[in-house]
């Protein structure tokens, strides 16, 4: 390999890349590897590239094929194995690791958090947004007209071409608060990006510029022996979940905080992410919760910027990649935008993005993304139609099965049941492409994309499968959603949901072979981020 003795006599430092040819959000991260092993030669270390997978999930979105988005979730612990093995058998003094999508991110983080070595993640970057005749199109817009707009005659086939051709302009995150945005920007509030990194462009020369410092600054964290465990303290994740809440990210967040956590032996509850949801407001209007995309959030200051202004609410003791506390890392700070960050006092919503709701449907817990919900649709009730799977659901809503004023209840889609608790894309994508998402709600123990928008709640906790009372809901049962009281409830008597309970039957498991039948064994509940058990 050519290797001298002197180049293993240096920190030798893993550099995990998801660089693959089947990902847009990766295509581009070989030549931001290349940066940041530069950098690692600058700071005295050898560098030592090797893979890992990186899945994108709009690949398989659509009717036939949404059925394999069960794996989305299932992954992230597969790739921290893959690191963990890497790094264990090949005796890394430290990490710089590579990736920008979903479920990919968070995998990293509980790799880095499970070895404690030191480490920096480079994050890819959001993608540009398409242009189509004259405006911005994202891929929110494509799922939703596939799925929905589409099968309603909204749309035509040219114009669903034509917007496909143009939607991802180049490699990167899609270019909106998605799952995989917003995991960026929470790498970056935890301290385990450089700051500043989260979200800029990944075509930038910035890019290139900040996988290179972070070669070179994992070098140095190697010699001042700073680890994970230092910088994702208890103090750090409460302020990760306060920029998530302060940006209406993506309710995946929730499973992935507690699942990254629990590596580091801290326990971060569904009760912490409501309780500091009551006091900090949303105030990013990125996509869905208003019209601006992530480019645009990197104009107007970035990450340091919402921190700055949610400065009286955070930790600003704690550490950074950089060896610097977050109160010096974004002393210089400032929105440059006010209509796409907002100052507290002008929010996009009163409260934080996210909302933990409780009831007799959901004992331990269910969540929704409550800034990107009409006023409307906050707080209502209405007869159930129900589904024991996305396909189902979708084929009912797109046949006209479903009426307005109805919840959709979809059950059997969670971490066991599903099992790997896939997103229900189909029918929630397919509401909002409809026009639907103003007069019919979703309820499941699945969960949802990052994308998604409109009175939808996931989550529900226990699940079907394991005989949570979402098990015995039945078509007509009336229910009721308050989402400003944090109530989801079935109207039926304590002794009517007994009986139904005891006279449930689990049914058939939906994989029969495979790594999900592993998965499906060994998970956590999704209040608990849904992780495989150690």
């Amino acid at each position: 390999m050519g290797f001298t003795d002197e180049d293993l006599r240096r920190p030798l430092i893993g550099v995990v890349n998801t660089w693959n040819e089947a990902s847009p959000g990766h295509f581009h991260l070989r030549q931001v590897a290349e940066a940041a092993k530069a950098g690692v030669w600058q700071a005295g270390g050898t560098p030592f590239e090797f893979g890992t997978f990186a899945t994108c999930g709009a690949v398989a979105l659509g009717p036939g094929y949404a059925e394999n988005l069960k794996y989305e979730l299932p992954i992230r612990d597969v790739l921290a194995a893959s690191i963990e093995i890497m790094a264990k058998v090949h005796l890394f003094d430290g990490l710089v690791l590579l990736s920008s999508c979903d479920n990919i991110i968070p995998g990293e983080l509980m790799a880095a958090a499970r070895l404690d070595l030191p480490s920096i993640l480079v994050t890819g970057g959001p993608m540009l947004p398409g242009k189509y005749k004259g405006r911005n199109v994202t891929m929110p817009e494509l799922d939703e007209a596939v799925l929905g707009s589409l099968p309603a005659g909204k749309v035509n086939e040219q114009w669903l071409s034509d917007v496909e051709n143009v939607v991802c302009p180049g490699p990167g995150a899609c270019p909106v608060l998605g799952t995989a945005n917003t995991m960026q920007i929470i790498t970056e509030a935890l301290g385990m990006a450089l700051p500043n990194s989260a979200t800029a462009p990944a075509v930038s020369a910035r890019r290139l510029r900040i996988a290179k410092e972070s070669g070179r600054q994992v070098v140095e964290m190697v010699k001042e022996d700073l680890k994970p465990s230092d910088i994702m303290t208890e103090k750090a994740f409460e302020n990760a979940i306060r920029v998530d809440l302060a940006i209406g990210g993506s309710t995946n967040v929730v499973l992935h905080m507690p699942a990254i956590a629990n590596e580091l032996g801290l326990d971060v509850r569904l009760d912490t992410f409501d309780k500091l949801s009551r006091k900090t407001p949303c105030i990013c209007a990125v996509i869905p919760n208003g019209p601006y995309n992530i480019i645009d959030l990197d104009e107007a200051g970035g990450v340091t910027a919402i921190m700055k202004e949610l400065a009286s609410m955070l930790n600003l003791e704690v550490l950074s990649v950089n060896g610097k506390t977050l109160g010096k890392n974004i002393e210089n700070a400032k929105i440059l935008d006010k209509d796409v960050i907002r100052p507290t006092e002008n929010p996009v919503f009163r409260e934080g993005g996210l909302a933990v709701l409780r009831g007799n449907l959901a004992p331990k817990g269910a969540i929704t993304r409550q800034s990107a919900i009409k006023e409307s649709m906050l707080k209502i009730k209405g007869p159930a139609k129900v589904f024991n799977s996305d396909e189902e659901s979708y084929d009912a809503v797109c046949g006209g099965g479903i009426k307005k004023g109805e919840i959709i209840v979809i059950r059997y889609e969670g971490p066991k049941g599903a099992p790997g608790m896939k997103e229900v894309m189909l029918s929630s994508e397919a509401l909002a492409g409809m026009g639907l998402d103003s007069h019919v709600a979703l309820i499941t123990d699945g969960r949802f994309s990052g994308f998604s928008r409109g009175p939808i709640i996931g989550h529900v906790s226990p699940e079907a499968m394991v005989g949570g009372p979402i098990a015995i809901v039945e078509n007509d049962d009336m229910i009721e959603i308050d989402i400003p009281q944090r109530k989801l409830n079935v109207k039926l008597s304590d002794s009517e949901i007994q009986n139904r309970l005891e006279n449930w039957r689990m049914p058939e498991p939906k994989a029969k072979k495979g790594f999900l039948t592993i998965y499906a064994r060994l998970t956590e509940p999704a209040e608990k981020g849904a992780a495989i058990s150690t």
